[in-house]
């Protein structure tokens, strides 16, 4: 199934457990999703490729919240809150020639360090897996989708798409790129999965709050799981584990990535809390995944290979 971009699959800015699915699947089946990003504002001059369907929305007027533009949400059937939604990311790619960067005032890791606002067009290589920045540095591609959440508790009502929270949404974790996985604790039937906010290519942190924003074509795998229990987002590559946490407090992340990875580490091995704790600090990496959501985030990983030894 194609899941196309467009003013009747799309919803700006918000995610909402009483949205209706404008997709439904069943599990462990496959989805190809397609997602555009940016308001008219960010859109090139003439000689690049801009998706139709973007100009579309646009004409819809701006949204209600600010945020990101989303496809979906998508249907899993069999899903129901307490369930945990694996989101295997089988392939990413790009779905248009460019895409931009925004500085502006007030935000960003230095909120009050540039005064004005600063656009960029960066013309993107999809057969190279190349971003030509102004100055002629070429920049490799990685893309990956900023956004993958599923639908909120229903009791939180309306929520922005800029924070990240137990959901998921606003991520943005550079790791998750094609051949990746994410899970999501569901919380509402048919756990209703939206994604978009593509990244060409982004550094841990994303400082000056975007990253090359653009357009990107997801293939993924959405699968419930009964058998698992989480009540926060976590991740897997095919090396590592990860861990995340978000709160407006940096340190506060760290604490909430980190006893997430002792937890894991002790369902994994059996090891006792002190041991995974040790473990964790000889063997686990701390990242800063953002710091720019307003919920900043921390993302843990740790190396699958060392949990291979169990206690005997």
């Amino acid at each position: 199934m194609i899941l196309n971009a467009g003013p009747d699959t799309c919803h700006w800015g918000y995610f909402d457990a009483t949205l209706s699915p404008v997709a439904a699947i069943a599990s462990g089946a496959e989805i190809t999703i397609n997602t555009v990003s940016g308001g008219p504002q960010v859109l090139p001059g003439p000689g690049f490729h801009i998706p139709p369907e973007l100009l579309a929305l646009h004409d819809q007027g701006q949204p209600a919240m600010p945020g990101h533009i989303l496809t979906g949400p998508v249907a899993v059937e069999g899903a129901m809150p307490g369930d945990v939604l694996q989101v295997d990311i089988l392939d990413v790619q790009l779905l248009q020639d460019w895409g931009y960067n925004v500085i502006r005032p007030l935000a960003g890791t230095l909120p009050l360090d540039f005064e004005a606002t600063r656009l960029t067009h960066i013309p993107l290589d999809a057969q190279a897996g190349e971003a030509t920045m102004p100055w002629g540095l070429k920049l490799p591609l990685a893309p990956f989708f900023g956004v993958m959440g599923v639908a909120p508790p229903p009791e939180w009502g309306r929520i922005s798409t800029i924070e990240p929270r137990a959901n998921g949404g606003n991520i943005d974790n550079k790791e998750l790129v094609a051949g990746t996985t994410l899970y999501l604790p569901i919380a509402q039937e048919g756990a209703l999965f939206s994604c978009g906010d593509g990244h060409g290519a982004q550094g841990d942190g994303e400082v000056c709050v975007t990253a090359i924003e653009t357009a990107l074509q997801g293939r993924f795998r959405l699968t419930v799981r009964k058998d698992l229990r989480l009540t926060y987002p976590e991740a897997e590559t095919p090396t590592h584990w990860i861990t995340m946490g978000f709160h407006s407090d940096l340190d506060q992340c760290v604490e909430i990535a980190l006893r997430r990875m002792i937890a894991l580490i002790g369902e994994q091995t059996g090891l006792t809390r002190e041991e995974a704790y040790m473990l964790s600090s000889l063997a686990g990496n701390l990242r800063v995944t953002q710091t720019v959501n307003r919920e900043k985030g921390v993302h843990m990983m740790l190396e699958k290979a060392v949990l291979d030894h169990r206690p005997g």
